[in-house]
């Protein structure tokens, strides 16, 4: 809506391009207006107030007060202040609760200024794509790497030797050690292979290019077992992408030392207490917010059922709260290590539909 000074200036400019030869027309689409809107203004007065209402709206199923204290009271709590509604939704689901939608929550929160710093979390990076691999199921494709850890001596390094299922992303071995070495990966790569009873030709095991990846122990353990290797392409420093997240996730997690570990046994200790929490309490975005050790167990699929019904119950308790299907709960049924072009525009439509 023009304001009244706007108005105002807008017919002194017209008549002064009037008087100066121009056509009045001409002038009022040089300045975004018509010429019957600048008749209407002086015919009605408009130029001295406009008379005209602003349209005030009112949805039906807007929030009470109530609801939303509510809401807010539930993420200010002790068990929800340090997670985001993505995370808080999934979890009252699980409980046979609906309290709102995750974009109710998000919308009160930041009516409130609450959204900021809700997680120890910085913004994720593009990855490059390997080779595309995908997984329809545990134990068919893993990924593996090492990142340091740092100690109490400036310049010496503990190593966290990390492998996980990428389909059910569950940290299925790990292990701490001084060096970097293929022996050491070989040797925890014996102990999935025993714990998960992998048959030969089961899983592809995809890493970089790194010496302890390629070297000859460890290709030969591959061979022995009957696992399939997998590299991400030379001259790329982001090629594996699931093992690069869950090394942020590990080193961005609130309770992460501030100070370096001041030995060994100290680094393992954190690293036990954090893959006990990724696997059994952390509730994956990309799985639909289960945690790995559910997925990988093949318990996902009872609990996305029981949030569907959750939801449709939701639904027909309170229909005129929604305008469209309810919140998709459907499992993932395949996870892609960076899929071809093809399969990024599948997946692009399918989203678009659900949307």
């Amino acid at each position: 809506m023009i304001s009244l000074p706007q108005r105002q200036q807008i017919v002194h400019w017209v008549d002064e391009a009037s008087v100066a030869g121009a056509r009045r027309h001409q002038a009022c689409a040089l300045l975004g207006i018509t010429a019957r809107a600048l008749q209407r203004w002086r015919q009605t007065g408009e130029v001295e107030d406009d008379g005209r209402k602003h349209r005030e709206y009112q949805p039906e199923n807007k929030l009470s007060d109530a609801e939303r204290e509510q809401i807010l009271a539930l993420a200010n709590s002790a068990e929800f202040a340090h997670l985001p509604p993505s995370q808080m939704v999934p979890i009252l689901a699980e409980r046979g609760e609906y309290i709102a939608s995750e974009s109710t929550f998000y919308r009160v929160l930041r009516d409130a200024r609450q959204l900021q710093h809700r997680q120890a979390s910085r913004p994720r990076t593009a990855a490059h794509k390997p080779e595309a691999l995908q997984a329809t199921a545990p134990n068919q494709l893993y990924s593996w790497d090492i990142t340091y850890l740092p100690s109490a001596v400036r310049g010496v390094f503990f190593y966290l030797y990390l492998f996980m299922d990428i389909y059910s992303r569950k940290i299925v071995g790990w292990q701490v050690y001084a060096q970097e070495s293929g022996e050491w990966a070989a040797e925890i790569l014996r102990d999935i292979a025993q714990r998960e009873g992998i048959d030969p030709d089961q899983v592809t095991l995809h890493s970089d290019n790194g010496g302890p990846m390629k070297g000859a122990t460890m290709l030969s353990t591959l061979q022995a077992l009957g696992i399939i290797p997998s590299f991400s392409r030379p001259a790329v420093s982001n090629d594996n992408p699931y093992s690069e997240s869950i090394f942020k996730t590990l080193k961005y997690r609130p309770e992460y030392p501030a100070q370096p570990f001041a030995n060994i046994a100290a680094a393992r200790q954190w690293v036990a207490g954090f893959v006990d929490w990724y696997n059994f309490e952390h509730r994956h975005s990309a799985i639909q917010f289960v945690t790995p050790a559910q997925r990988h167990a093949g318990l996902d699929r009872a609990i996305l059922t029981h949030r569907k019904g959750v939801y449709e119950a939701a639904k027909a308790r309170n229909p005129e709260r929604w305008s469209r299907q309810t919140r998709n709960w459907d499992p993932v049924k395949v996870v892609h290590l960076n899929p071809d072009k093809s399969v990024d525009r599948q997946r692009q439509s399918a989203l678009e539909k659900v949307a």
